[in-house]
């Protein structure tokens, strides 16, 4: 329900998504997703826009859980907005007190709701307070874009991110499961804000990402090559990759799994997942005077069998 209220607003700003607690159901409800005779039941109560409205929080508009909390007048409050106005109804102003919907909350109960990402394929119906905790791990929610280096809002499927990838942030696009990569920068002592293009690799009908980057470990500036896999964590673990870089008769390799894009790049790298290269030795491998980073990384990937 929206409101031009200037007192709900103020509120908003502050809003946040209030996690339910977690369900002793929460593994069966995501089961049920992939059975026929789940997806097939009907909704036991027709939701309309003015059941929708009554469970939805006039500060943070986001779905009541309970306990759900009303004032002497009737007006509503979901439990993480209640401490945000003071004890006081944003809609009368009346003090809050103690009073639970429970009529409400019975009402949700009965509710048998679609998941909010049916239109990315999930088919699934489930009870309402199931709902939240089904979509926090859906497979088909949207996957955040994977590029590094700024802050990219946009989500969709991988289809749509590959796309975007190649069209707004211009990445380098390659196929085939091998490559030989060489990052250069004139000054090496400069590590904030060194982090190279991303390259995408199409291979084995998926697609993975390439980041290398610099940044500090403790006191001490490193490098770091990963590879990440452009969908579900447990996809991502039928796959291998390599890295190798070296110089001057020496070399590094490493070997993994890739990361699922599900883990933000900073995750990963803050993980240490990856082939580490402190600077000294990057410096080593570019040769010559040791003022410029000259650093060639190969690596390949591969499926397990």
């Amino acid at each position: 329900m929206a409101s031009g209220n200037s007192y709900f607003d103020d509120f908003r700003a502050k809003s946040e998504v209030i996690d339910t607690a977690k369900s002793d159901d929460l593994t069966d409800v995501i089961e049920y997703v992939n059975d026929p005779a789940y997806i097939a039941r009907k909704p036991s109560l027709a939701v309309s826009s003015s059941v929708r409205e009554l469970l939805e929080c006039p500060v943070c508009l986001n779905a009541m859980y309970p306990p759900i909390h009303q004032c002497s007048n009737g007006h509503t409050l979901c439990s993480g907005c209640k401490p945000r106005v003071h004890n006081r109804c944003p809609t009368c102003r009346h003090e809050l007190g103690n009073i639970r919907c429970l009529a409400l909350e019975k009402v949700a109960a009965s509710l048998e709701l679609p998941c909010q990402y049916q239109s990315f394929g999930c088919v699934g119906i489930f009870p309402y307070y199931n709902k939240l905790n089904h979509e926090t791990g859906c497979a088909f929610r949207p996957y955040n874009c994977p590029y590094a280096g700024s802050e990219c809002t946009v989500i969709g499927d991988i289809s749509y991110l590959v796309d975007h990838l190649k069209d707004d942030h211009k990445v380098d696009m390659h196929n085939g499961n091998t490559f030989n990569h060489r990052y250069v920068k004139s000054n090496p002592h400069e590590v904030e804000n060194a982090t190279w293009m991303l390259t995408v690799f199409s291979c084995f009908g998926q697609y993975f990402c390439l980041h290398f980057e610099a940044f500090q470990l403790g006191m001490a500036p490193v490098y770091i090559a990963f590879l990440r896999f452009m969908g579900d964590e447990n996809d991502a673990k039928k796959y291998c990759y390599s890295l190798e870089v070296g110089g001057n008769g020496r070399k590094i390799t490493w070997q993994g799994e890739p990361r699922s894009v599900r883990d933000s790049h900073n995750k990963v790298r803050d993980s240490f997942d990856g082939l580490i290269i402190q600077r000294n030795m990057a410096l080593f491998f570019s040769g010559g005077d040791r003022k410029e980073l000259k650093l060639r990384v190969t690596g390949r990937i591969w499926k397990e069998q």
